[in-house]
């Protein structure tokens, strides 16, 4: 079943950026024998179930905790449109599975395009305090079921890389159940259904498949469901060569999480090849997005440094995010690498400042 699947974009959402409103508005005119209504965000949008098939394996999944992740919202779409499209592979998956999503758990976050919820909640850091009406939704669907997996949906930011040199594109984790990261049971069923994907994608995905930290956070959804017993997968979606926003990434996502359910159902909470996981090389923190080198600055004194970029995601009320240069290290960078690099040797800083501000959008052009 896992080399089944062929990829197919929804033609209906192009953006990384979505409209709550719209979203909703799809799923209930394509989906509506589908969805639930489980809940309401805090400034009252509706918070969406979406069940798929009615096989014995069960698996709980949610997108957009952080409002501006919306790889896992698109590949999820993405996928229900592949399945579309192979209604024979759709009855076969129907069979095996019963997969409850949650669509966009922050609403109010996601149409903003923030991390955070309406009260500047971390979602991923409320586990145990329930500050927030949407933690407790994602809670209350949890506990009422006894699911085998939970698929745990991020983005990350396009400073990791696997080696260096290549991005990661896709990295996953069997998050941590305490504080010495002990390898318990539960932890190996997460680890086996990564290796298998791992071991299915990437051929396909070459040097850009990573693993993230299990740095283990008490507060945290991943850390406590693995806790309770319930194996738990981490993806977090990253950067992708020239890609920002992320089509090659979305897709990539999107058989990734096709893999993960074939090996959901292939391994059926076995623990078979775990191992395997430590093969997958950790995430590094070794990029910005763009360096500018050997910049010589018109002060009183020679001054020649160096000068990273960082883009800032903003949204403008219109159907796609901006991306806003952001100054965020000045001086020596040798030890970093930029998806750009731009050698300003010779040439000349031009701005209405003397020199570039931390922190600050970007006020100077290398002329």
């Amino acid at each position: 079943m896992s080399e089944d699947f062929i990829y197919h974009k929804n033609p209906n959402f192009s953006n990384r950026y979505i409209s709550p409103k719209k979203l909703f508005f799809f799923l209930q005119e394509n989906y509506r024998n589908c969805i639930t209504k489980i809940g309401t965000s805090t400034l009252n949008h509706p918070i969406f179930k979406f069940s798929f098939g009615s096989g014995k394996l069960k698996i709980a999944a949610w997108s957009q905790m952080h409002g501006n992740e919306s790889t896992a919202t698109l590949s999820m779409l993405d996928f229900l449109y592949s399945l579309e499209v192979d209604f024979k592979l759709k009855s076969k998956l129907e069979k095996e599975i019963s997969l409850d999503f949650i669509f966009m758990l922050n609403p109010d976050g996601s149409e903003r395009w923030t991390r955070r919820n309406a009260l500047e909640i971390d979602l991923n850091r409320d586990f145990n305090q329930e500050s927030s009406l949407e933690i407790k939704i994602l809670k209350n669907l949890l506990q009422k079921e006894n699911y085998d997996y939970a698929l745990n949906l991020h983005d990350q930011r396009t400073i990791f890389t696997t080696d260096g040199i290549h991005p990661a594109t896709l990295s996953f984790l069997a998050p941590s159940e305490n504080f010495e990261r002990e390898i318990t049971e539960t932890r190996k069923k997460s680890m086996s259904i990564i290796a298998f994907i791992f071991n299915k994608l990437s051929t396909k995905l070459p040097n850009q498949i990573g693993r993230y930290s299990d740095e283990y956070y008490p507060n945290s959804v991943g850390d406590n469901l693995t806790q309770m017993g319930i194996p738990t997968l981490l993806f977090e979606g990253g950067h992708f060569q020239n890609d920002y926003y992320r089509n090659e990434t979305r897709k990539f996502y999107t058989i990734a999480l096709f893999y993960a359910i074939c090996g959901m159902v292939e391994l059926n909470n076995s623990t078979t090849n775990f191992e395997d996981y430590f093969t997958i090389p950790e995430n590094i923190e070794t990029h910005y997005d763009i360096i500018y080198r050997n910049v010589n600055l018109n002060t009183d004194f020679p001054c020649v440094l160096d000068v990273a970029i960082q883009f800032r995601e903003d949204y403008n009320n219109g159907e796609e995010i901006l991306f806003t240069p952001i100054v965020v290290e000045v001086g020596d960078v040798g030890k970093k690498k930029g998806w750009k690099e731009i050698d300003c040797t010779g040439k000349f800083f031009k701005s209405a400042k003397k020199f570039p501000k931390l922190n600050e959008i970007q006020n100077f052009e290398i002329i």
